[in-house]
């Protein structure tokens, strides 16, 4: 492998890695912590693989001091880490505050600072209240209030020692694959309806948290909010094809577009979705009102919502026009989209059936970005590769990866003038990963799940990142100290 010419990342890059508060805390129900949808998605049977749980997971909860050491070993500045709803607030709400919640975030986040590491926060993680949801959940649309809500008491609370906050993380996850597809909790399948409304009401809620946090809290805090929105790069399966292309242009509005659009282009959702959906909604009969819900005047406007761009990204597809496959369909999200993503039989797969290794999508994911969107800042909150079966501390194959990814983003830098300020890999160790549980592994540490010690090893590739870092860090402060020989001479 060519060396990585890490002089090309800017002097302040976060070098991080993110975690998830359902993924690796564990402590399900300890200290007057309230259910989370994913305590109930998981304890009913036969939704995740062997019907495993994150009742203990990495149980951080109470062993967040090993998890601190694995920070410290890799030299990371910055960690991504999220906050669970129903830990701080039982019920959802702030009517009742649980002070050992409080207690134990305050502990990570002055721990970190001791260590001279910076904080990034993302407010939630798919684990919302179960509380909530039993009031309509996403669904419901005071829940964009109720979340306000907890985003203050988090700001007031945090906030002056957080400056990098996330409100939401990928919310096109939330909505399809929980309220379309029902694989996710919290397990809703309303096809063409749902994951509409859970989304809207999503970006009504992180409007009125940055809004809040812009007016109420940044004078004195100084700290920066945005969402981390998923997306895979895309491109059309036979781009001499117009169908298509057309698809592939649909299939980004469909996912990217649906979120970053009202908050970076115009405040509302991409006219060609909205075109579409109504369309499909008159061919199908559907006569109840616009199935993608409309902002409200009487309240904030999304656009211009984020003050950084966070990406996560995995992987990519070829698109192919889906429209012939949806004659006399039922409503659904794929109908309305009219567009199916691809693996190309080139890329190869890493664990999961779903994740194709291309490292280069992402150098393109980010010029696009710059180019439709926005040339904020960006934040790449997610990047990984994950390995199933017998483990392999010496993970070469991840090493790789992790290698030509940071040559891509070099690429995106130094050639196409993107302005990525920080990298997070996923993930800091070994967790629940959702509907696979533990048969995913994604970390930079090895977590044995079979003991009750649950042991952190550091993995090759954790080594190597780790290397990285250093050299980066050391490099920069030997430019410091020539910068301030030269201004003395």
């Amino acid at each position: 492998m060519s060396a990585l010419d890490v002089s090309v990342f800017p002097s302040d890059f976060a070098w991080g890695a993110a975690t998830a508060a359902y993924q690796i805390e564990g402590g399900w129900n300890l200290d007057g912590k309230g259910p989370s949808i994913w305590d109930t998605f998981c304890h009913a049977k036969g939704q995740v693989f062997e019907d495993q749980t994150g009742e203990v997971a990495c149980n951080s909860y109470q062993l967040w001091e090993k998890d601190l050491k694995c920070i410290q070993q890799l030299g990371l500045t910055h960690y991504r880490l999220s906050i669970s709803w129903s830990r701080l607030l039982p019920d959802g709400t702030t009517n009742h505050v649980n002070p050992k919640g409080v207690a134990y975030y305050n502990k990570v986040i002055n721990d970190l600072i001791t260590c001279d590491v910076t904080t990034m926060v993302t407010l939630y993680h798919f684990d919302l209240p179960q509380a909530l949801q039993d009031r309509g959940g996403w669904n419901s649309a005071e829940i964009a209030d109720i979340f306000e809500s907890y985003a203050r008491f988090c700001f007031k609370t945090f906030g002056d020692r957080v400056k990098l906050w996330i409100t939401l993380n990928e919310p096109y996850v939330c909505a399809k694959l929980g309220h379309e597809d029902g694989i996710i909790a919290p397990g809703i399948k309303e096809p063409g309806i749902s994951a509409y409304v859970a989304a809207h009401n999503m970006v009504r809620a992180h409007t009125k948290a940055w809004h809040s946090y812009n007016a109420d809290f940044r004078p004195l805090q100084g700290g920066q909010i945005s969402l981390a929105l998923n997306s895979d790069w895309t491109e059309p399966l036979d781009p001499g094809c117009p169908k298509d292309v057309a698809a592939t242009e649909r299939y980004k509005a469909f996912t990217l577009g649906w979120f970053a659009w009202p908050l970076f282009c115009t405040g509302d959702y991409p006219e060609s979705m909205r075109s579409r959906i109504e369309a499909k909604s008159l061919e199908l009969g559907y006569n109840q009102g616009s199935r993608l819900p409309h902002f409200s005047k009487n309240e904030p406007s999304p656009l211009g919502t984020a003050d950084f761009f966070a990406l996560n990204y995995y992987t990519s597809r070829k698109v192919k026009d889906w429209n012939s496959a949806c004659k006399n369909s039922e409503l659904s999200f794929k109908c309305d989209q009219g567009a199916e993503g691809v693996v190309d039989p080139s890329w190869p797969i890493c664990g999961v059936h779903w994740l194709a290794v291309v490292p280069d999508g992402l150098r393109k994911l980010l010029k696009h970005i710059k180019d439709t969107y926005t040339n904020l800042p960006i934040y790449i909150t997610e990047n990984g590769f994950s390995q199933m079966g017998p483990v392999q501390i010496e993970d070469v194959d991840r090493c790789h990866f992790y290698h030509d990814t940071l040559q891509e983003v070099c690429k995106a830098i130094s050639q196409d003038g993107v302005n990525v300020k920080g990298y997070f890999a996923w993930s800091l160790m070994d967790n629940f990963e959702w509907i696979h549980g533990f048969s995913v592994r994604f970390g930079l540490f090895h977590v044995d799940f079979a003991t009750p010690e649950l042991k952190r090893t550091i993995y090759r590739s954790g080594r190597e990142y780790a290397a990285v870092i250093s050299k980066h860090r050391t490099e920069t402060k030997s430019k410091n100290v020539e910068d301030i020989l030269s201004r003395n001479v």
